[in-house]
């Protein structure tokens, strides 16, 4: 069965673009208005239980993830490609990297979640964990990676969005996935070029936290810094982060 995504841009450069945990290809801000579309070709997957795939069964794994990144690979006729993923999204291009590292170009993690278990003392996990079926909690969360500073019409924006195009069990399903798995051992010295880009204000990924991790895992690794953002630069400097993407990209 073909795989549903969405594509933006008919150019040589392929990118494969991997969502966060809230979003979905769709909620990606004004950046899919500013992406070029003659140099580039953007297809953005929803995963399963997610977006205009809501309803396709799975497992909610990030293996299952990089299953379907490859198939729909395969469906476009990619042999090779980048990967551009959003925190969750950043494990699961890691994910993919460690099945088929012959067919990645390049990587970039946008405010990505490292490859080692993510670490969450009693009241994260709690927080975490609780909001498949909390509002307030997935209100919380969004609130604190974007450093406390964001509009509360823009939080709840994408507190609604994100409750009415993910099933609670993906969501659910998703975070036991991508919190304790350890893909470190597997990803430690790859020679793939990496972009990692961090938001000022992200209080949860942080410079510091990709410098121990993503640059010690990758040997050829820059981390970026994006002025006046949080952990969503596609929303909150548009222009900016797609300006860092393509200049990575085009080199």
């Amino acid at each position: 069965m073909a795989i549903a995504h969405r594509r933006i841009g008919t150019g040589p450069v392929r990118v494969i673009v991997l969502h966060d945990w809230f979003g979905t290809s769709a909620n990606w801000g004004s950046v899919l208005d500013h992406l070029d579309p003659e140099g580039f070709s953007y297809v953005f997957l929803d995963y399963r239980g997610y977006g205009d795939r809501r309803d396709v069964p799975g497992r909610h794994t990030l293996a299952e993830i990089a299953d379907d990144v490859l198939e729909l690979a395969d469906q476009l006729g990619w042999d090779t490609f980048s990967l551009l993923g959003h925190s969750m999204g950043g494990k699961a291009a890691q994910q993919v990297l460690v099945r088929a590292p012959e067919r990645v170009e390049k990587l970039i993690g946008l405010a990505p979640v490292p490859a080692a278990p993510y670490a969450m003392d009693d009241a994260t996990h709690a927080l975490f964990h609780g909001a498949a079926t909390d509002p307030g909690k997935r209100h919380v969360i969004l609130d604190l990676v974007t450093g406390n500073r964001a509009s509360r019409h823009w939080l709840d924006r994408m507190v609604a969005h994100s409750l009415a195009v993910s099933r609670p069990e993906a969501f659910a399903g998703y975070l036991a996935s991508w919190q304790p798995l350890d893909l470190s051992a597997a990803v430690k010295g790859n020679t793939v070029p990496v972009l990692v880009l961090v938001g000022e204000y992200d209080l949860a990924i942080t410079p510091d936290v990709m410098r121990d991790t993503w640059q010690a895992s990758y040997p050829d690794c820059r981390i970026v810094t994006v002025p006046g953002s949080g952990h969503y630069p596609p929303h909150e400097t548009p222009v900016a982060f797609v300006t860092e993407v393509e200049a990575f990209l085009r080199i």
